[in-house]
C-alpha cells in the first residue's frame, strides 16, 4: 500500500495562509484600513476666504489651489459661494478654483474648503519637463556684487543644495558685507535669492505655505524658496536655510503661478483659516477607497442591508474554527457537528444571558412535547414536521410573554434557526432513549460550552472588524482548519482516561 506524500497538502495550506496575510497587508497599506478598531486619524480642514469689491460688472475670481502638496493627501474639496458658478480648472501651471458671476456689486466673499490628510508616503510627481534656470541680466554695480557672492557660495559648496544653503547664510544680516548691503532690501530678499540662483544655473522659484495651527483664523501664506536639483524640487526656509518641509507646513502654491486673480473687482485679498479634526481611520479609508475606485475590493459599495448580512455571515468561519479546535484537539462532545456555531450566531444577536435562557426554555419545552409525540408512534417525517410547528408556537409564546412582561428576551428568540432546534430536540430525545439522560446532559452541556466559547470570540469588536474589512483573512482560518483536519493524535480530554497506563509504566 503506497502512502501519499503530504508535502503538496502542506504547500497548499502554506500558500492559503500566506495569500490571506499578504492580501490583508496590502489592503492595510494601500487602502489605509486599520488593523485595530477605534483608530483615529488627523485631518486638517483648510478654508480659503477671498474678499473683493464688485464694480457693477461681470466678475471672475481665480484662486490657486494645491494639487499634491508634499506630506499630504487631498480628501475633499468644496466651495461655498451662493450665486456664483464654480469650477476647478487643471492646467500645466497648476490647479485653480474659479468663480464667475454675471453682475457683481459691493463687497463679495467667496469660500473654498479642502480637507488634507497627513501622509508621509505621498510621492510628489516629477515635472513633465525638466526645469531650466532662467536667464537673468544684471546691471552694474549689482552684477559685480552678484558674481562675488556666487563665487564665495560656490567655493563653499559641492551641490545645488549646499550652494543654496551657503548663499542664504551669506545674505543674512549677521554675515552681510558691502556687496550684500548693496543688493538686499526687505522687499526684494526672496526674489533676489531666486534670481541669483537662476543666474548660477540652478532652477529656482518661490512657494507659499501655510503653518498649520489648530483653530487659527485669517492666516497669511508664508513664502519659501524651492530649487531643482536635477531630480526633484527641494524646499528651503529663506530665513534659516533649513531644507525640507516640516510636518506642520502645507505648501499651498509652488511655482510662479499667481495666487489670486480677480477680474471685475478691486481690493482683492485672500486669507486662510484652519481646524484640526480627528476622524475614524476606517471611515477615512472608506472615503478614500470610494474616491480612487478601489471600493470594489470590499463590501462598502453594497446596500446597508446586505452589509449587515455579510457582517454576520463572515463571523461564521471563526465559530467553525472554535468548533473544530474544541472537537478535534480538546475532544468535547457536542450535539451535532456545527450546532454550536448556529447557537453562537443566535447569541451574538440576542446577547449571551437572554439567548441562553431562551434556548434552554425552548429546548426543555420541546423535549417534553417530543416525549408526547413519541408515544403516538408517528413516522419520522411527520414527527419532525410536527416538532417544527410546535417549536414555532413555543418561540411565539415566549415572545408574547416576554413582551407583556417588559423583557426583550422573548422577542429575540425568533432569531434561532427553527429547523435546527427541532432537529436538536429530536436528536436529544433519541439519545435519551438510547443512551440515557447522562449522555444528553454531556452532549448538551458540551454544545452550550462550545457555543459560548464561539460567541465570546465572534462577539469581540476586533473579530467583526477584521472579518468584514479583511475578508481574505478567512483563507488563514481555512488553512488552520485544514491543518487540524490532519491531526490524529490524542485529544486533551483523553489524557485523563489514559492516566492509569502512565502510572503502570
Amino acid at each position: 500500500m503506497t502512502v501519499r506524500s503530504r508535502v503538496p497538502f502542506y504547500v497548499f495550506v502554506f500558500l492559503l495562509i500566506a495569500a490571506g496575510i499578504a492580501i490583508a497587508t496590502w489592503r492595510h497599506l494601500e487602502l489605509g484600513i486599520p488593523w485595530m478598531t477605534g483608530e483615529q486619524r488627523p485631518v486638517w480642514m483648510i478654508e480659503a476666504r477671498v474678499d473683493f469689491e464688485g464694480q457693477n460688472s461681470p466678475a471672475e475670481a481665480s484662486l490657486h489651489i494645491p494639487e499634491q502638496p508634499p506630506g499630504f493627501r487631498i480628501l475633499t474639496e468644496q466651495a461655498a459661494s451662493p450665486g456664483y458658478g464654480f469650477s476647478i480648472l487643471d492646467s500645466n501651471s497648476g490647479r485653480r478654483a474659479q468663480w464667475t458671476k454675471r453682475d457683481v456689486a459691493g463687497p463679495q466673499t467667496l469660500y473654498f474648503k479642502a480637507q488634507f490628510v497627513p501622509d508621509e508616503d505621498v510621492i510628489h510627481t516629477p515635472p513633465v519637463r525638466k526645469p531650466r534656470a532662467l536667464t537673468v541680466f544684471w546691471e552694474e554695480p549689482q552684477a559685480t556684487a552678484v558674481r562675488e557672492l556666487l563665487t564665495q557660495a560656490s567655493e563653499r559648496s559641492s551641490s545645488p543644495e549646499s550652494m543654496t544653503r551657503e548663499l542664504i547664510r551669506l545674505m543674512q544680516p549677521d554675515n552681510r558685507t558691502q556687496n550684500t548691503t548693496l543688493l538686499v532690501s526687505d522687499d526684494n530678499y526672496l526674489q533676489l535669492l531666486v534670481k541669483m540662483l537662476n543666474h548660477a544655473g540652478i532652477a529656482a522659484r518661490t512657494a507659499d505655505a501655510l503653518k498649520l495651527e489648530d483653530a487659527r483664523r485669517r492666516q497669511q501664506l508664508v513664502p519659501f524658496l524651492q530649487i531643482y536639483n536635477g531630480k526633484r524640487w527641494l524646499t528651503f526656509d529663506p530665513r534659516t536655510a533649513e531644507q525640507g518641509v516640516p510636518e506642520n507646513l502645507l505648501l499651498w502654491r509652488q511655482g510662479a503661478d499667481s495666487l489670486l486673480d480677480v477680474v471685475g473687482g478691486d481690493d482683492s485679498q485672500v486669507s486662510f483659516s484652519m481646524l484640526r479634526q480627528t476622524v475614524p481611520a476606517l471611515q477615512l479609508a472608506t472615503l478614500e477607497s470610494n474616491a480612487n475606485g478601489l471600493s470594489v475590493l470590499g463590501f462598502y459599495q453594497l446596500p446597508i442591508e446586505e452589509q449587515s448580512m455579510f457582517r454576520m455571515l463572515l463571523l461564521l468561519p471563526i465559530g467553525a474554527l472554535i468548533v473544530a479546535f474544541m472537537r478535534i484537539v480538546i475532544g468535547i462532545r457536542t450535539s451535532g457537528t456545527f450546532m454550536p456555531v448556529l447557537i453562537a450566531v443566535a447569541f451574538v444577536q440576542t446577547t449571551l444571558v437572554p439567548g441562553l435562557i431562551a434556548f434552554l426554555s425552548v429546548v426543555a419545552i420541546g423535549l417534553l412535547l417530543r416525549g408526547y409525540l413519541s408515544s403516538l408512534n408517528l413516522l419520522l417525517v411527520s414527527r419532525i414536521s410536527a416538532l417544527i410547528i410546535l417549536v414555532i408556537f413555543i418561540t411565539a409564546g415566549l415572545s408574547i410573554i416576554g413582551y407583556q412582561m417588559g423583557f426583550n428576551t422573548g422577542m429575540t428568540v425568533t432569531f434561532f434557526p427553527m429547523v435546527i432546534i427541532a432537529w436538536t430536540i429530536e436528536r436529544m430525545s433519541i439519545l435519551w432513549e438510547e443512551e440515557g439522560a447522562r449522555e444528553v446532559l454531556v452532549q448538551g452541556s458540551g454544545s452550550l460550552f462550545v457555543a459560548i466559547c464561539a460567541y465570546l470570540a465572534m462577539s469581540t469588536p476586533l473579530a467583526g472588524h477584521l472579518t468584514f474589512n479583511f475578508p481574505e483573512l478567512h483563507l488563514v482560518i481555512l488553512g488552520l482548519i485544514l491543518l487540524m483536519g490532519q491531526y490524529t493524535g490524542y485529544k486533551l480530554s483523553e489524557l485523563k482516561r489514559f492516566t492509569p497506563m502512565k502510572a503502570y509504566d
